[in-house]
């Protein structure tokens, strides 16, 4: 039995850097596409990237090969170049002294990651790649949104700074 081929664009934004944050994410399958966006009122740039990464696979229902094209070299290095996995055997500790950031993200990730195929690649930023700048336009439009929900664990790790 062969497996669908997907593709999905990731793209996130941050209006600050902390501050409200958007994602957004173009899932193509079988010559059909969905768009998908939201955000946070207060997060980072880095979260949303992994974020749209995220929204995109969790769409899918059965084991795919898929490619997912990103503009962050956070996302696409963590994942290609195996630093996510270095993290989290190490207790999520990027090194000795310094904790590596979003493990709960990433987890995530990982877990959607383990029911499919996917390879990731990186896409130039603003660089006239179609798909990454409609993303990016996702992205930013939800994070402007006036009701976006809480990012509670982002939250909660700055409120105990």
């Amino acid at each position: 039995m062969t497996i669908p081929d997907v593709t999905i664009y990731t793209d996130g934004a941050c209006l600050g850097n902390p501050g409200p944050g958007g994602y957004g994410a173009i899932i193509e399958i079988s010559g059909t596409r969905v768009e998908k966006c939201g955000g946070f009122r207060l997060t980072t740039n880095n979260r949303m990237e992994i974020t749209a990464a995220i929204a995109g696979l969790e769409l899918l229902r059965e084991r795919c090969k898929i490619f997912i094209f990103s503009d962050s070299q956070y996302l696409v290095r963590a994942m290609t170049e195996g630093w996510v996995y270095k993290w989290r055997a190490n207790g999520w500790m990027r090194n000795k002294k310094e904790q590596a950031l979003n493990p709960d993200l990433w987890e995530r990730l990982l877990k959607l990651c383990q029911k499919h195929e996917v390879e990731f690649r990186r896409v130039r930023g603003n660089n006239n790649h179609v798909e990454n700048e409609r993303c990016d336009r996702l992205a930013n439009e939800a994070a402007q949104c006036s009701a976006l929900p809480v990012d509670t664990v982002y939250e909660s790790l700055i409120t105990k700074c």
